[in-house]
């Protein structure tokens, strides 16, 4: 690393203006990038999702578009009175004429099926409407639900007002206003500006976010080289920019603390600028790597709107390490100094916060281990009962609008159930029908043939993401397969294929790949066999505490009202393999920046003990300094109306925060206390696959490339 420093110091106009013109270049590219990203969740190959295509196809509308419910509440004796009969036929017009080319419904028009569409008591039904979709954008609806909403308003039958709904009305929070990329990224950015003045108390401070600044605009040229070779997500836009800012700027607070390390212990700018390369730089690339192995989990998936995050999240941390040792050791070497204005005297090098919680954890590290491990035995128990599906209606409810929420109540309170918002479609032969099975309504109306084949539509009373609702899938599964030729869709039975593609077999096997790879990288960085094993246990719990904490917020309602929202009931089906690769790698990130540190003090001839406590010390500002910047990042994700990106939003900032002050500030350096000479470990075997020598604690006089011994610590904390 010290080799690329020298180079970009003396090729330093070259390094500027390529990274302007870079950042520039990934201005234009962001903003003609929008109109490329995609808004569909496609899952080709999987039964229902090529139904569902080939519903679209055939009929024009529904597969896994589910439909919008006009809610009519009929006068005294229902569809037996001429004013019920008359109102509902109003309301059925009226849906046709605004929605033109749908399919749709009701219990006038399909007999046949009538008491399906009708409450126990008779007085409260509905229509159903497949409206056609609209693919450009994130909600299929966006135009003929306020055309509906429009057509509707106003009408009253039996005296009683009709309330248009559904679960894309639903999901969609009621409005399609929130927090743009742009205002995410600059609250992030002020939030992390904030931190950095505490930390630098200088100009330093602007440094990592102007790392940052040039990091994520150059990512998003290779995003827009991706929308011409494959399906890029609207997501990524928010990924990339909030993670990329979480991400280079910590890879900046690590090389400028250092830096400034190096300053304070003597040496000169330029020496200081090469050191904090050769060190400081080394964990940058390694963790970088790390971030980018852990991503493959998501690019690697068949998943297209999964493997598109995974794809431009693999680049941010490749870009930020680049812009890191390369632009940052030239901005360094050429204004480092006069950055530390105002300051007056040399920074202290060492936290003294985190030196006594290490002292601390040291003396006592049978008591810090047994209590981090036990409060994360309390956080990981929920995991056991998490259960994957797309939010209740009820909790999508308390975020949409006041005629939605009118909506699903009257289905509530007339018995009819949420469960009539996502149907489950069955594509079936001209001729044929479906029995319904017990508990369940369908329908096939007459209406629904198209060139020799017709659509039927079933659900149960409850949620489709409930464990009632699961189970009404299942039944009509199972009777569908009685039937020649007939094939399921509906976006409850591509959920179930989302599960089964998603959670399959390859994937953990793809998992163990990056467990094997990310081993591999850290036992020749860390130059140790146990080091890596503890780092990875210690990232499966921080993972398993993350994901409980997702089931205890958003599953079971736990502290959801923070949010104004009650619980959802499930977890969304992506969120958790999301968080699986973003938090594997970021928390790999504070785990190697720590080791490493520990090892230098080790290998400088400091027992385990002392290497503990100085490198925590060296480090722990830096990573609770990074990971509150990260979590403020996430928290900036969660201002969108949304409910799946706050639930991502809440697990990777749980994640982040629980990771870097438990895991790595408390569990970790106790463990590594514990473990003595063992972390330090390394078979011949090893040796010999890896080609490194195991660390040799040593006291002789250290090389021009290594760190000069540390000031006593009454001089570092003047």
């Amino acid at each position: 690393m010290a080799a690329i420093a020298r180079w970009s110091i003396a090729h330093r106009w070259t390094v500027i203006v390529a990274w302007l013109v870079l950042a520039l270049a990934g201005g234009v590219a962001a903003a003609q990038a929008g109109s490329r990203l995609s808004f569909t969740f496609e899952l080709p190959g999987q039964p229902a999702y090529e139904t569902n295509e080939t519903i679209v196809r055939s009929f024009g509308s529904g597969g896994s578009n589910d439909p919008l419910i006009a809610v009519v509440r009929l006068p005294d004796g229902g569809l037996e009175s001429p004013a019920g009969r008359d109102g509902l036929r109003k309301v059925d017009g009226l849906v046709r004429d605004a929605a033109p080319g749908a399919r749709t419904a009701s219990a006038l028009s399909d007999t046949a099926n009538a008491s399906g569409y009708m409450s126990k008591d008779g007085r409260t039904t509905f229509v159903i409407v497949y409206p056609v979709p609209d693919f450009t954008s994130d909600d299929p609806y966006t135009k003929a639900l306020p055309a509906l909403e429009k057509s509707l308003a106003g009408v009253r039958v039996g005296g009683e007002p009709v309330h248009v709904t559904g679960a894309s009305v639903l999901a969609a929070g009621g409005s399609s206003s929130g927090n743009s990329v742009l205002v995410e990224t600059i609250l992030a950015g002020a939030a992390a500006l904030i931190v950095l003045a505490i930390v630098f108390g200088s100009l330093l401070a602007l440094l990592p976010l102007l790392i940052a600044a040039i990091a994520i605009p150059t990512t998003f040229v290779g995003i827009y080289a991706l929308t011409y070779a494959t399906t890029m997500s609207t997501l990524v836009q928010n990924i990339v920019a909030l993670v990329g800012l979480g991400v280079a700027i910590d890879y900046a607070l690590l090389v400028v603390t250092r830096w400034r390390e190096e300053k304070a212990a003597g040496r000169a700018n330029r020496e200081a600028v090469l050191v904090s390369a050769s060190t400081a730089g080394s964990s940058v690339v390694f963790s970088g790597i790390t971030v980018t192995v852990s991503l493959a989990a998501l690019a690697l998936t068949t998943v297209p709107f999964l493997r598109s995050i995974g794809l431009a999240g693999m680049l941010i941390p490749l870009i930020s390490v680049a812009v890191s040792i390369t632009l940052l050791p030239v901005i360094l070497d050429a204004a480092g100094s006069r950055l530390e204005w105002p300051r007056k005297r040399p920074p202290s090098t060492v936290s003294r916060l985190w030196t006594a919680i290490a002292t601390w954890v040291v003396r006592h590290r049978i008591a810090a281990a047994s209590g981090a491990i036990a409060l994360m035995a309390a956080l990981i128990i929920p995991v056991f009962s998490l259960q994957l599906g797309e939010p209740k209606a009820a909790a999508q409810a308390t975020t949409a609008s006041a005629e939605a929420r009118a909506g699903l109540k009257a289905l509530a309170d007339s018995g009819i159930g949420s469960g009539v918002l996502r149907p489950t479609e069955i594509l079936l032969p001209s001729g044929s029908s479906l029995d319904a099975p017990d508990q369940t309504t369908v329908i096939q109306p007459e209406s629904w043939n198209r060139g020799g084949t017709r659509v039927a539509a079933g659900w149960g009373r409850e949620d489709a993401s409930s464990d009632a609702g699961k189970s009404t899938l299942a039944q009509l599964r199972k009777a569908a397969a009685a039937i020649p030729g007939a094939q399921v869709g509906g976006s409850p039975a591509q959920d179930g294929d989302f599960i089964d593609a998603l959670y399959g077999g390859n994937l953990w096997i793809i998992i163990t790949v990056i467990v094997v790879v990310t081993f591999l990288l850290l036992s020749r960085a860390l130059r140790s066999v146990w080091l890596p094993v503890k780092a990875l246990l210690l990232n499966a719990v921080s993972l398993a505490a993350a994901f409980g904490v997702l089931t205890l917020v958003w599953q079971e309602g736990h502290g959801s009202a923070v949010f104004s929202s009650p619980a959802t009931g499930a977890v969304t089906l992506w969120v958790p393999l999301a968080v699986f690769a973003l938090l594997f790698g970021l928390s790999m990130d504070y785990e190697v920046f720590i080791l490493s540190r520990i090892n230098e003090e080790y290998a400088a001839g400091h027992s385990t003990d002392e290497a503990v406590v100085r490198g925590i010390g060296h480090t722990g500002r830096l990573v609770s300094s990074g990971a509150l910047i990260l979590f403020l990042a996430f928290v900036a994700l969660g201002g969108v109306p949304q409910t799946d990106v706050k639930i991502l939003s809440t697990g990777l900032a749980a994640g982040i925060i629980i990771d870097a002050t438990i895991i790595r500030g408390v569990l970790a350096p106790a463990l590594v206390s514990l473990f003595g000479r063992l972390n330090w470990w390394l078979p011949a075997p090893a040796q010999r696959l890896l080609r490194i020598q195991p660390i040799r604690p040593t006291t002789i006089e250290i090389s021009e490339m290594t760190p000069q011994p540390h000031a006593p610590d009454s001089q570092r904390h003047r």
